[in-house]
C-alpha cells in the first residue's frame, strides 16, 4: 500500500501527543495510558487502520480486549483526534485538533491509501446547504473514491 498523505498529519507524533493531552485536559478529559497508545499507533500509520491492527499491536499493554481499543477509538473521534472510514471500517488520526473542520477522505480503489483534503469550503458549502434545509450539522465525513495520483501515473 501506498502511504498516505494526511493534510492533518503532525509535524511529529510526540507533538501530537502532547496537543492531544492539551486537548483533553481543555475539555475535562484524560488520554489514558490506552487512549494514548491507540493515538500513538495511528499516527505512526501511513494508511488507515482497523481496529483488530491496532488491538494485535496493544499486546503486552495489560491484555486489551476488542472493546478496550473500540472505547479507545470511540473517545478519540469524540475529541477531534480521529477520523473513521466508514467504507474501510478504519481509522486515521488527525493530528491538528485546534481547528474544526468536515473531513473529506479521498480513497485510492488500487493502492488503498486515504488522504485527507483541505475541506474547508466543502464543509462551508454543506453547512450552507444543510442549514437551509433546517437541519443543524454537527459532523460530517465525506469518502471519494478514485485512483491517487501515484496509481494514475503508473
Amino acid at each position: 500500500m501506498a502511504d498516505s498523505h494526511l493534510s492533518c498529519d503532525p509535524v511529529s507524533v510526540e507533538d501530537a501527543l502532547r496537543e492531544a493531552e492539551q486537548t483533553c485536559e481543555m475539555r475535562g478529559a484524560r488520554l489514558t495510558r490506552i487512549r494514548r497508545k491507540v493515538l500513538e499507533l495511528l499516527l505512526e500509520k501511513s494508511e488507515p487502520a482497523k481496529a483488530y491492527d491496532l488491538l494485535q499491536e496493544l499486546d503486552g499493554q495489560g491484555a486489551p480486549k476488542p472493546p478496550t481499543v473500540y472505547r479507545a477509538l470511540d473517545f478519540l473521534l469524540q475529541m477531534g483526534l480521529a477520523h473513521k472510514i466508514e467504507s474501510l471500517n478504519a481509522y486515521v488520526a488527525c493530528g491538528h485538533t485546534g481547528h474544526s473542520h468536515s473531513a473529506v477522505f479521498l480513497i485510492c480503489d488500487r493502492c488503498g491509501s486515504a488522504s485527507e483534503l483541505d475541506s474547508t469550503r466543502t464543509g462551508d458549502l454543506l453547512r450552507e446547504e444543510t442549514e437551509a434545509q433546517g437541519f443543524e450539522l454537527r459532523n460530517a465525513i465525506i469518502e471519494a473514491q478514485g485512483v491517487c495520483a501515484a496509481c494514475a501515473r503508473r
